[in-house]
């Protein structure tokens, strides 16, 4: 029997990506242990994700060329050494109302002979996933969001490179912030969770932390930054969430354009809150926006470890026929959990467990409350 997987990374790109596809690769291959098997595998990756499978045409070979590339152990060696995705991404949905590709979606899957899909990413390209599974096409899931929201998993790959990246631009800034006596407002990604924040925030030492499970008061916000001034501190860290706004507030984008998901682009509230703050406080007040910083650079350990056992488990799904299915990370353990149940709902801040909101940063309290 022959089995030919098709690869592909979806949504924003993120450290940790390489290593999955290196060791769905691997996996796959390994010569050991295709000994125990009755069929042969073969692995080939889609460019840009979905998009590539809308726009590839099988029975052109120019367009196969363009669009799919075959995997080896050779071609995949050194692949999780890099951040980003090589096999490029995209935020194209197959199913947009606007214009529905998903029959020719699957009519190319099967005109590439792809027997299965293994999908990396987020909410949005594993919600395609479910969708093509539902209507018979054979998929695994691996989970990829730096925003670490996708439910039912304990990780996400590119979560611990992103924290990284945010503790160390923190520990920068913290540098100018006490030579010019500064307030400096670090603006994170985080749409509906805030994770990034929130931890990233703490490692960093940030006073401030806002996220957007619970709104701010900004006048609140300004009366604890003068309370350390007048303890005496120089500068002080604000760390806030892309989609943290207000009490009364909004959201803050920088346009009104959507994606092929229907969300628009958020940004801006780092410097919104860095001029109010500067008018309430009288202090100089900066902000910076980290953005796309945080996808980048090379992989930590723990995203090129985690996209290893990512890739392993989603192999063992594929020959297991076990679909329709995304391998997760629980209580310490590698297992899988349906996608429906990934996707059906955001793994958002628990406020009442782990967010101090008259401090607006973690709670100082760590420990299961005891009957």
């Amino acid at each position: 029997m022959h089995h030919k997987i098709g690869i592909l990374t979806g949504g924003g790109d993120c450290a940790g990506l390489n290593s999955a596809i290196k060791w769905v690769v691997k996996t796959a291959l390994d010569p050991h242990l295709a000994r125990g098997r009755d069929m042969d595998v073969e692995v080939v990756g889609i460019r840009d994700g979905w998009k590539g499978l809308v726009d590839v045409d099988p029975a052109d070979p120019a367009s196969v060329e363009k669009w799919v590339q075959p995997l080896d152990e050779l071609v995949v060696r050194t692949w999780d050494r890099y951040g980003g995705t090589n096999l490029g991404t995209s935020r194209t949905n197959p199913f947009n109302k606007k214009d529905d590709q998903s029959q020719k979606c699957l009519a190319n899957i099967a005109g590439l002979g792809l027997t299965s899909i293994v999908a990396i990413g987020g909410e949005d390209t594993l919600s395609v996933a479910h969708k093509l599974y539902n209507l018979g096409q054979k998929v695994v899931g691996i989970p990829k969001t730096i925003d670490r929201d996708l439910n039912s998993t304990d990780y996400t790959l590119g979560y611990d490179t992103a924290l990284n990246v945010i503790t160390e631009e923190v520990d920068r800034l913290r540098t100018t912030a006490g030579s010019h006596n500064r307030i400096f407002v670090v603006e994170v990604m985080g749409r509906h969770a805030g994770w990034l924040a929130l931890e990233g925030g703490q490692a960093a030492g940030a006073h401030i932390i806002l996220i957007p499970e619970h709104d701010f008061d900004v006048a609140k916000v300004a009366s604890l930054l003068q309370r350390r001034r007048n303890a005496g501190v120089r500068y002080d860290v604000v760390v806030v969430s892309e989609g943290a706004k207000a009490s009364g507030g909004e959201e803050v984008y920088l346009s009104d354009k959507t994606d092929g998901f229907g969300h628009k682009v958020l940004g801006g509230i780092g410097s919104t809150l860095a001029k109010e703050l500067e008018r309430q406080t009288g202090y100089e007040t900066r902000h910076v926006v980290l953005s796309h910083i945080q996808r980048g650079g090379s992989p930590t350990s723990r995203d090129r470890l985690m996209g290893r056992y990512f890739g392993i488990s989603a192999v063992d799904l594929i020959l297991e026929e076990d679909f329709g299915r995304m391998v997760a990370y629980r209580n310490g353990e590698f297992t899988s959990v349906p996608l429906k149940q990934a996707i059906e709902k955001l793994y958002v801040v628990d406020v009442t467990r782990q967010y101090d909101v008259e401090r607006y940063n973690g709670r100082r309290s760590s420990l299961a409350s005891r009957s």
